[in-house]
């Protein structure tokens, strides 16, 4: 199963979120943007890819370590960027240094439970918004975001998420997320 670790934002905050990006989807371009879903928004902590189900035993019994390693934070969405004209994205605010030493945790425990994790990257609190699928620019998107700044939450929750991918040949279906397991940070 395809398989990540993430933090979901509540749904009031997702709601503020999207009625900040709901401009954006007037600008210039925007029909070669795929935006994503704002029920699917989500930080993720750790993506873990294909894992054998027989290690999910451990993995649960590691990531359930790392959640209660933590305690729950305060983040809000604040800003925007992009990556290239690759991606564009919301940032986090608040105590990103908690997040960023879940993520670690997160990735560790995944590793020692034999899961791969990609570690090329360091992890950076984004939730991506909308992919490029054709020519556009992404600085005026990313503009339009620089000011937004959320409502504060608190991250009390680490979730193993599994991604579904659409049956193929199905043209703009997106995977779904379901829930595998989930801890409360402290715990």
């Amino acid at each position: 199963m395809r398989l990540f670790a993430a933090v979901n934002p509540p749904s009031e905050i997702v709601a503020e979120l999207a009625a900040a990006v709901a401009p954006l989807h007037s600008l210039p371009g925007a029909e070669h943007l795929r935006w994503t879903e704002p029920r699917t928004w989500h930080f993720t902590l750790a993506f873990l890819g294909e894992v054998d189900e027989a290690l999910l035993p451990e993995l649960t019994e590691r990531l359930a370590r790392a959640a209660h390693r933590h305690p729950p934070h305060e983040l809000r969405f604040a800003g925007g960027g992009r990556f290239g004209d690759r991606i564009l994205w919301v940032g986090a605010d608040g105590e990103r240094t908690v997040l960023r030493d879940l993520a670690r945790s997160t990735a560790a425990g995944a590793r020692r439970a034999g899961v791969a994790v990609d570690s090329t990257h360091d992890f950076r609190a984004h939730l991506t918004l909308a992919r490029a699928t054709g020519p556009v620019h992404l600085r005026p998107y990313a503009e339009g975001l620089a000011d937004f700044a959320g409502t504060p939450w608190t991250v009390a929750r680490l979730e193993l998420v599994r991604s579904v991918l659409p049956a193929s040949g199905i043209r703009g279906e997106r995977p779904r997320y379901e829930t595998v397991a989930g801890w409360g940070l402290g715990h």
